[in-house]
């Protein structure tokens, strides 16, 4: 009740009061909600999450399904390759974002552009680009969250019954037919719940823009979430910054009731 619920509520109060964080809330109708409708820079935040979103999710789902599948393949060393896949999850963001930041370096010296250089590609820009931030950004997020999602895909493998694949091979079925038509569509379940929590996480980035870039150049890489804590922690006008979490979680819950109409459908081993 009181971590979960009166937040909940307060919050909601909130998005039609006027608070400075300081002195007493303001009633102010839907002020605030008709200021949102006219933010042009709330709309760009959400269209750059929604951006986001496609660079990060079906990479990530895709990487962490490929490792998932290499683990599971009874490749030599595999608990060796399941630590350094996963190394990542639980290395600092802080570390990782340092690490990104030295690889993407803007000039000669960024370790990327070298590399570029070598093939004779001419610097770029990177984080001071406004087309490329945002996918670079993606990038260090999937690099992050790969190792989670190959464990959650990695155990969807792992609740497969082997006869499938046997009756599969019994049947003269390639590895890319096994794949195709027991292996991916068994793993629906595995596939709607990565899904869910990929879309919730892309939704809510943040710590990337808020370390590397501060939400440019010119706006580029400001997410709602960045913005919605540059409205209530910079601007203190957590009245309006109430309004933009309220939309994010419209947002979110809409996505993932169609992901559990579309892709959370129940399988049977029968």
């Amino acid at each position: 009740m009181i971590f979960q619920v009166f937040p909940l509520l307060f919050s909601f109060l909130l998005t039609f009061m006027d608070w400075p964080v300081i002195g007493t809330p303001t009633f102010i109708g839907m002020e605030n909600w008709k200021e949102f409708i006219n933010d042009e820079l709330a709309w760009k935040a959400l269209w750059n999450t929604v951006l986001f979103s496609l660079y990060y999710i079906l990479p990530t789902m895709a990487l962490g399904l490929i490792l998932a599948l290499l683990i599971n393949s009874g490749i030599r060393g595999s608990h060796v390759y399941k630590g350094i896949f996963f190394l990542p999850v639980i290395t600092s963001f802080v570390v990782i974002s340092g690490i990104w930041a030295w690889l993407f370096k803007g000039t000669e010296y960024g370790m990327i552009n070298y590399l570029l250089n070598l093939l004779g590609i001419p610097p770029q820009l990177f984080f001071s680009n406004e087309t490329q931030a945002l996918v670079v950004l993606a990038g260090l997020s999937v690099f992050k969250v790969a190792g989670s999602t190959m464990v959650y895909y990695y155990a969807g493998l792992k609740s497969i019954p082997l006869h499938l694949y046997e009756a599969a091979r019994i049947d003269g079925a390639t590895s890319w037919q096994t794949f195709c038509r027991v292996t991916f569509p068994l793993l629906m379940p595995t596939h709607f719940y990565v899904a869910i929590i990929t879309t919730i996480g892309s939704f809510q980035i943040f710590d990337s823009a808020f370390l590397l870039t501060s939400g440019g150049p010119n706006y580029a890489t400001t997410t709602i979430v960045y913005y919605m804590y540059q409205v209530g922690f910079s601007s203190l006008r957590l009245g309006y910054a109430s309004v933009l979490a309220y939309v994010l979680f419209a947002i979110i819950l809409t996505i993932s009731l169609m992901q559990r109409r579309y892709i959370g459908k129940e399988v049977s081993y029968d």
